[in-house]
């Protein structure tokens, strides 16, 4: 005897009623992800117009107060996509350990008092997100110091990578095998979810255009952009220029 619930079906077919488990099933699984805690913190500052140029000369002199508590992965104010912006992102092993930094620089005179206490009525908005490197990428380092940095925001269709992760991945390998140099590719665990950054270097702005013309003509570049673009929202770009106190520089 067949169970009460394949009885039901065909009754529910021929009346034109949808069971809650009928149709394609939808994949909300994140998919893969690193094996560890480590993830990083995106800091975005808007400053005031008039106030840029002295909130990036305290940066430059005393972010070594901030750098003593934690890792900055790299330090940019925009050049082009965005004005008056300032991106830094922050390494730390979890929760617990960032939740100790804050504490510690609550607690530190040097940086609330000739930075904090400064630097704070020249910002007009900040913004903070947590993410996490994609697993099958390693953040990566310029071939050479100086150059420009590209930061590249997609947003992708609810989902998460079970979705939309092979399709992306191979764009981004696309764009790699033509020349492009990646650093990261990080995906949001808090902030707006389903939004994928990723970090290109560049040796100068004319560089990455000829980049960009030559990708543009490539096949593979073109098969995988067409392919992935299905499970794209909206797409924003800045062009980055790192500070003194970067790591990535």
């Amino acid at each position: 005897m067949l169970p009460p619930a394949l009885l039901r079906r065909p009754l529910a077919a021929a009346a034109g009623l949808a069971l809650p488990h009928a149709g394609p099933q939808v994949r909300l699984a994140t998919g893969p992800r690193q094996n560890n805690g480590i993830f990083y913190e995106i800091r975005t500052y808007d400053i005031k117009p008039a106030k840029m140029k002295e909130f990036l000369k305290m940066v430059n002199k005393y972010f070594h107060f901030r750098t003593a508590h934690s890792e900055l992965v790299g330090f940019w104010y925009s050049e082009l996509g965005a004005m008056n912006k300032v991106f830094h992102i922050w390494k730390y092993d979890n929760f617990a350990h960032r939740t100790a930094v804050w504490h510690a620089l609550a607690n530190d005179k040097d940086w609330q008092g000739k930075f904090i206490s400064e630097a704070l009525p020249l910002v007009e908005k900040q913004h903070n997100e947590v993410v996490y490197l994609v697993p099958w990428c390693q953040l990566g380092k310029p071939s050479k110091k100086g150059g420009v940095y590209e930061w590249v925001t997609f947003q992708m269709k609810p989902g998460g990578p079970a979705l939309w992760g092979e399709a992306f991945r191979a764009a981004i390998n696309a764009h790699i095998n033509t020349g492009y140099k990646l650093i990261g590719v990080f995906h949001t665990e808090y902030g707006l979810l389903n939004t994928i950054h990723v970090l290109w270097w560049n040796e100068s702005p004319d560089h990455r255009a000829a980049g960009r013309h030559s990708a543009h003509e490539d096949a593979r570049v073109v098969a995988a952009v067409r392919d992935s673009v299905r499970f794209l929202e909206s797409l924003q770009n800045v062009l980055l220029i790192p500070l003194q106190c970067s790591l990535l520089k």
